[in-house]
């Protein structure tokens, strides 16, 4: 049974969420100022609001830094209008804890006045759009690994030392085949050498598969075009997949925070789906053609989590699975028995989930949330 997304009221407590996690986490956060670099983006505000729900404890403040100033207003003006409990989401306070500041990940300038009085940071911001980091690869070198340079840098400038960072990084940063993900793989390098450099800041990473519903995924794609009643796009009958919602990409950032040693990779295990599968469940019956196009540049059939090679350097607990750099200077610092460590590498393509699964999984997820019968 696939694990059901965690319920976004902090005091629910719903199947997959464990009671043991919440005790440990719950005071995570307690007067903490947090920088959340890419805060306007998908995960950046699913991060946010998880933030303010109060189930990680009472942050002093929380500082969206970004680029956009569009995404930036309307994000404000979303928080705004959640001045007090509703059905959904229970804000505490945030109109006095929730800031904003505009700038680029780009200029280490900008960083170093974002950080003032920042104890942690969660590095969202990068370019994440496969086909668009293929045509601008100097763009992606530029956001995704001179941004994460730059963020050490201005750490390395300050008086008042950030206790942890938490980058944000993608499956396709595993056996890379496309500009995203090589220029992924060299900031999870960044951040790991970081620890040697940056004394009294602890980087750390983690690794996804594709959230649900975020912005430019393909499910919404999909969805869109239901709605139009165009056909539904497919690269590959053969592709597979991990997902997760957006509540247990947050839930592995915590875990990161509060668990992660420095230089690890925290992973949390996801369900893998063949995306013809998704495709049908999110039809329904409708009778909306499937097109094959081919595979886009760079994109994979199957994608990995953790490759073979990494698998010898694994510690798995529960449902996060911890990776060692590979760096000497890191070696042997969390035990490790042949019953924790991995046997293999992590593979979309292993433990597939068939139809009825997928199906099961979508409902769990509630994806029909997005959708609207098509016109």
């Amino acid at each position: 049974m696939p694990e059901l997304p965690v319920s976004i009221l902090a005091t629910e407590l719903l199947p997959g969420w464990h009671t043991e996690m919440v005790l440990r986490m719950n005071k995570l956060l307690d007067g903490q100022n947090i920088l959340v670099t890419g805060g306007t983006g998908s995960l950046g505000q699913a991060l946010v609001r998880r933030i303010f729900e109060g189930g990680y404890g009472e942050p002093e403040r929380v500082l969206v830094f970004s680029r956009d100033e569009a995404k930036q207003h309307d994000m404000r003006t979303a928080f705004q209008r959640k001045d007090r409990a509703t059905d959904d989401l229970i804000y505490r306070d945030h109109s006095s804890r929730l800031r904003f500041r505009i700038g680029d990940v780009r200029s280490q300038a900008d960083l170093a006045r974002a950080i003032d009085g920042i104890d942690m940071i969660i590095h969202a911001a990068a370019l994440k759009q496969v086909p668009s980091c293929e045509y601008f690869p100097e763009q992606a070198i530029d956001t995704n690994c001179l941004g994460a340079i730059n963020l050490v840098e201005a750490l390395r400038s300050r008086p008042n030392k950030v206790q942890v960072v938490v980058g944000l990084s993608t499956d396709k940063a595993c056996q890379p085949t496309n500009v995203m993900g090589m220029t992924k793989a060299l900031q999870e390098r960044i951040l790991v050498a970081a620890n040697l450099v940056s004394e009294g800041t602890r980087f750390v990473a983690v690794r996804y598969g594709n959230i649900v519903a975020s912005r430019g995924s393909v499910i919404p794609l999909f969805l869109e075009q239901i709605r139009s009643g165009n056909p539904v796009t497919l690269t590959s009958e053969k592709m597979t997949r991990f997902l997760m919602p957006s509540s247990s990409a947050v839930e592995t950032i915590f875990e990161a925070i509060k668990n992660a040693r420095a230089g690890e990779i925290v992973v949390r295990t996801a369900p893998s789906v063949r995306m013809t599968h998704v495709v049908k469940a999110l039809l329904r019956g409708r009778p909306i053609p499937i097109r094959i196009t081919g595979i886009r540049p760079g994109e994979k059939l199957h994608e990995t989590l953790i490759t073979h090679e990494e698998a010898e350097r694994t510690v798995r607990m529960g449902e996060f699975i911890f990776l060692a750099p590979m760096l000497p200077e890191f070696l042997d610092r969390r035990p490790q028995t042949d019953l924790t460590r991995l046997q293999t590498e992590l593979s979309s393509n292993s433990d597939v989930l068939d139809f009825d699964e997928t199906v099961s999984l979508m409902k769990a997820w509630q994806v029909d949330r997005w959708e609207t019968e098509p016109a």
